[in-house]
């Protein structure tokens, strides 16, 4: 993940450079999930057939051709958001993994899975922040290419090969029909879209939003640079998701999902409006927003395969994801577009955050009204 946040790193310097709009810096951010929801159905979908180690394998080398491509090739909106578009480990990597552990224990699994998502954005964000101090954006980017690489030993070495359940009667293009006739299993699948619209919408402008912060809360020198801000920021939402997971299991999975849901749908507002709030105090907002949003991201993905049949699992994944990055791609956009038509200032933070809120907040709604 060495390169997923490296565009969101280096869009305040980007966006300067090549002249961009709110609109079309969204767009690329989203560009990224946009590739991610078209290749998934293939990627997660055949792990029903064949051991989704090879499969994350090939991912990882997308990722780096992604990456490099981006730092060789990209010169402008189009070019770029192409560059962007190469991604998938996320789900073939879950997918390895829930083929090979069973039993009480997995949803604890699956949320440190989850959570290490958190890691390595930190990660990726610290290393692009450190590298632009030191190097031109495109030295930065190629050598933020090369983690994907040295993940391809660790997953090769580090896990054995083994056929997934019920290979032999799986089709190589994931059936989607019996995936999205369980109700139960379309809950989670809705609850992941929304939840991705809010995290990889914020995750896109997340540091971009603190340089406006700092530059307008004028109350002295921050401690942290706005990559390393966003990079501690992100790196709380492993305890959050690990302990939202744990949360959900003892108070009931669909109300404390709704709950949080609610949670981050209010929060969002408080944090977009601190824009030009001293820069500590919008540190806190922007903190305590993103942990709340990071709070049920494990419990939907340990809710999905509990409710999914193990045959089932990399069609279901598969949909799950295309959905929720479908609305990672989108989200972007619409929070740049919005930022556009508000006039790029304080107000228009507050209100790109905003959008953030709207299908979180429809989900809660929606399961209230079913009584769950």
């Amino acid at each position: 993940m060495t390169g997923f946040a490296a565009y969101p790193a280096f869009l305040p310097a980007l966006r300067a450079a090549w002249g961009l709009s709110g609109a079309q810096a969204g767009f690329v951010g989203g560009a990224f999930f946009c590739g991610y929801m078209l290749a998934v159905p293939l990627l997660s979908g055949i792990t029903d057939r064949i051991d989704a180690r090879g499969v994350f394998a090939l991912s990882c080398v997308l990722a780096a051709a992604g990456t490099a491509g981006f730092a060789l090739l990209a010169h402008d909106v189009v070019s770029a958001a192409l560059c962007q578009a190469l991604a998938g480990t996320y789900m073939p990597g879950l997918k390895a993994l829930t083929d090979r552990v069973d039993g009480p224990r997995q949803p604890r699994y699956i949320a440190f899975y989850t959570a290490t998502f958190g890691i390595g954005t930190s990660l990726s964000l610290l290393l692009a922040g450190w590298l632009a101090a030191l190097l031109p954006w495109r030295w930065a980017f190629g050598l933020l290419a090369l983690g994907p690489l040295a993940a391809l030993p660790i997953i090769l070495t580090g896990l054995r090969p083994q056929a997934p359940h019920g290979a032999r009667h799986a089709s190589w293009w994931p059936r989607f029909g019996p995936v999205l006739a369980c109700q139960e299993t379309r809950r989670y699948i809705f609850g992941y879209a929304v939840h991705c619209w809010e995290l990889f919408g914020l995750r896109s402008w997340l540091v971009a939003f603190i340089v406006f912060g700092y530059a307008a809360g004028n109350a002295g020198v921050p401690p942290l640079s706005a990559t390393a801000a966003a990079a501690a920021i992100n790196l709380l939402g492993l305890p959050a998701s690990i302990l939202g997971n744990e949360a959900a299991g003892r108070y009931g999975r669909t109300r404390w999902i709704a709950a949080t849901m609610v949670a981050a749908g209010v929060l969002c507002w408080l944090a977009g409006f601190a824009a030009s709030a001293p820069w500590w105090l919008m540190l806190s907002a922007l903190t305590l927003y993103y942990v709340t949003a990071m709070a049920d991201s494990a419990a939907l993905t340990a809710g999905l395969i509990a409710a999914t049949p193990p045959v089932q699992r990399g069609a279901a994944m598969a949909v799950y994801s295309m959905l929720g990055f479908s609305s990672g791609f989108v989200a972007p956009l619409v929070f740049g577009a919005t930022l556009d038509a508000a006039g790029g200032g304080a107000l228009a933070w507050g209100l790109a955050f905003g959008t953030l809120s709207v299908g979180g907040l429809a989900w809660a709604l929606s399961a209230h009204r079913r009584g769950l």
